[in-house]
């Protein structure tokens, strides 16, 4: 997630092609529920992912200065599914992500229940952000948002691409499915030395953000979060048992590479690994995923999610997948100024770049 790799596609106008008539009785509510009462909601719905979980949706709003928005989706009477994510305010004006690029956060979007459409839930939702909440802008990755469903809501969308490992094989299995290069370094680790632990003290974001500092060293570049971002995530989410953060040791004990790897409701996800440029010889990242696949397989996760894209995420063994990431706006304008405020970011890090050179 914090290496996500996005691919464009022909944007679309976002509000044509909307298929008059499907939403007519389907509408939104917000809910004024406290976190506690979303958990008991949240709690029942098959679709949910771990960053619709109370804490991960704190978590967003406090490191991103938001106010978080839950909302039911209704037809005479009747909830017929859910709605989690964040507004933000950028120079004045509303913008509901669910996620927004940048938050480090993967599938939010809907949770629906009855067999609802879920273009149908959508359109509602366009019509609820823009003109109920005043939004002007609105992102959403939905999991189970098909690329037919954004091709007929006619919606400009790019695709988060990434890879899957099915962990209800056995271990053997698993370990075998990995390619050559990837079982050879997992070996290496273990016979140089190395051994991994489940981190659980103050110090870890400090030892993860020096490590990734090092990381995007080797490419003249800077971290694109804080470590106030990996502390904030830390507090909220570690104390739920749904957050394993690792460390990897050399024989001398010290620390040479972290991973962080959320799980909830069967899926588990890799959020962020690093380690030190002297110590790759070792092999400690191979080392931190097959221990991080073992740990959550064993509590009943049935699949790891690596995040967005990086090629050398294709050696775990996993399939290709790619799910639409959604983007609307109230007004023609928009998408050009967001588009510019994000070369804006890309050449603030080729200065950066330049600088540290």
């Amino acid at each position: 997630m914090t290496a996500s790799s996005v691919t464009n596609v022909e944007p679309m106008s976002a509000r044509s092609s909307l298929l008059q008539g499907e939403t007519m009785n389907l509408s939104f509510v917000r809910l004024h529920s406290t976190l506690e009462e979303w958990d008991e909601i949240f709690g029942g719905l098959p679709e949910r992912t771990i960053f619709q979980a109370p804490e991960w949706l704190s978590f967003v709003a406090k490191v991103q200065q938001g106010e978080i928005l839950l909302a039911a989706l209704q037809s005479e009477g009747r909830i017929l599914g859910y709605f989690a994510g964040v507004i933000v305010k950028r120079m004045g004006f509303k913008i509901l992500g669910s996620p927004l690029p940048g938050w480090t956060t993967s599938y939010m979007g809907l949770n629906l229940i009855d067999n609802v459409s879920r273009r149908a839930a959508v359109q509602s939702l366009l019509r609820f952000a823009f003109d109920e909440l005043g939004c002007i802008h609105l992102e959403i990755m939905d999991r189970n948002l098909t690329e037919k469903d954004v091709r007929e809501l006619g919606l400009e969308h790019r695709f988060l691409c990434g890879f899957e490992v099915d962990l209800t094989q056995t271990e053997d299995r698993m370990f075998a499915s990995m390619n050559s290069a990837c079982r050879r370094a997992i070996r290496k680790a273990g016979k140089s030395g190395v051994t991994i632990h489940e981190a659980d003290d103050k110090h870890f974001a400090d030892d993860y953000y020096k490590q990734l500092q090092d990381v995007f060293k080797r490419q003249h570049l800077v971290p694109t979060y804080d470590i106030g971002r990996v502390r904030e995530l830390i507090a909220s989410v570690h104390g739920t048992g749904r957050l394993l953060l690792l460390r990897a040791r050399d024989p001398q004990g010290r620390c040479i590479a972290t991973g962080i790897f959320p799980a909830m409701n069967g899926t588990m996800y890799f959020w962020g690994g690093a380690s030190w440029k002297a110590s790759q010889g070792y092999r400690p990242n191979e080392a931190l995923h097959w221990y991080a696949m073992k740990y959550w397989k064993a509590r009943g996760m049935r699949c790891y999610d690596m995040g967005g894209g990086g090629e050398y995420k294709r050696k775990f063994g996993g399939c290709e997948i790619r799910v639409p990431w959604c983007q609307a706006s109230k007004y023609p304008g928009i998408p050009f100024v967001r588009d510019l405020t994000r070369r804006l970011f890309s050449w603030r890090q080729s200065a950066l770049a330049l600088v540290r050179r």
